[in-house]
């Protein structure tokens, strides 16, 4: 007998938008880490697929909500800005829709009104809120965004969440066990070390596993490394795991763009998340590989309960 599934979740991670048409202009904005980034977007990433195929394979899915895990733009440049809030806007409305930013949304400083800020209806909650870190309650999931998007030197790729988000994370996450929903961590520089080593990780990283270790949460996703990824961090019911899926509009590593679909719903008094990879093929469409099944303890805090992961 198929089980019930409460809540489906897209997860999109590195669109990497195509720069707009005169978003360069003036070229003076072409200058240090910028020049770098445009120099490999010219290399690797301006034959980037069209984004209408993936927006049609998500809105063919359905699914009750969507989460983009950053990196939506290339150079930071404000006309990137606007345009990847329009592909918000076409993926759903901002009470459908979540983002969080990722390390080349921060490739320079950029005025919170022209840069991120664009984003903050798919961030916050209501007016006035965050930015970082928010929580937003879906249905019996509980979305909570951190931001490890900081301005770096060239030649690093590497993310920060920084003491104050450390600091307010733990009362969202217990916020969201008491009230009994799945808290998802939503970033884009796993907790993890991948490919890249120090240059591209998350230099708190120890800092937020304790966090989380201590506090708990059923989900991260996360993005950065453009390839399907699987771990797992220590809880204290124990072991979270934690997700990635490929770039989502551009041959990433070896692979091809691509998304995840989650299916998550209750099995007794534990959860149920069922992660189905769809790539897409030389065609244009998408096809869905064999979906991988997680087990998680809704015990939250409990040191007596076990989580399991299965592949």
């Amino acid at each position: 007998m198929r089980r019930p599934m409460l809540f489906t979740l897209a997860h999109l991670s590195d669109l990497h938008l195509p720069v707009p048409s005169g978003a360069i202009r003036p070229l003076g904005q072409l200058a240090g880490k910028r020049l770098l980034a445009y120099l490999a977007w010219r290399r690797k990433r301006r034959r980037a697929v069209p984004a209408g195929a993936l927006l049609a394979d998500v809105a063919a899915a359905a699914p009750d909500h969507v989460a983009v895990t950053g990196d939506l733009t290339n150079l930071a440049l404000p006309g990137e800005f606007a345009a990847a809030r329009d592909l918000l806007a076409a993926l759903g409305p901002p009470d459908g829709v979540t983002v969080v930013p990722g390390n080349h949304d921060a490739t320079a400083a950029v005025p919170w009104a022209r840069g991120i800020g664009l984003w903050e209806p798919w961030m916050a909650e209501a007016a006035g809120d965050g930015p970082f870190p928010f929580l937003r309650r879906r249905g019996p999931v509980a979305l909570i965004g951190l931001s490890s998007a900081v301005p770096t030197l060239p030649g690093s790729a590497a993310g920060r969440l920084g003491p104050a988000q450390l600091a307010a994370l733990p009362a969202l996450l217990d916020a969201a066990r008491q009230d009994g929903l799945f808290r998802i961590v939503l970033i884009h520089h796993p907790p993890l070390r991948g490919p890249g080593g120090r240059r591209k990780a998350l230099s708190d990283a120890p800092a937020l596993r304790g966090v989380l270790a201590r506090h708990g949460a059923e989900l991260v996703l996360h993005g950065h490394h453009h390839r399907p990824m699987r771990g797992e961090i220590p809880g204290p019911a124990g072991p979270i795991p934690v997700l990635g899926p490929p770039q989502a509009l551009a041959a990433g590593n070896g692979g091809p763009p691509g998304w995840q679909l989650l299916r998550i719903g209750q099995e007794g008094q534990d959860w149920r998340v069922e992660v189905e990879l769809r790539v897409q093929e030389a065609g244009g469409g998408f096809r869905a590989g064999p979906p991988a099944i997680l087990r998680v303890s809704s015990a939250g805090g409990s040191s007596s309960s076990t989580r399991r992961v299965v592949p």
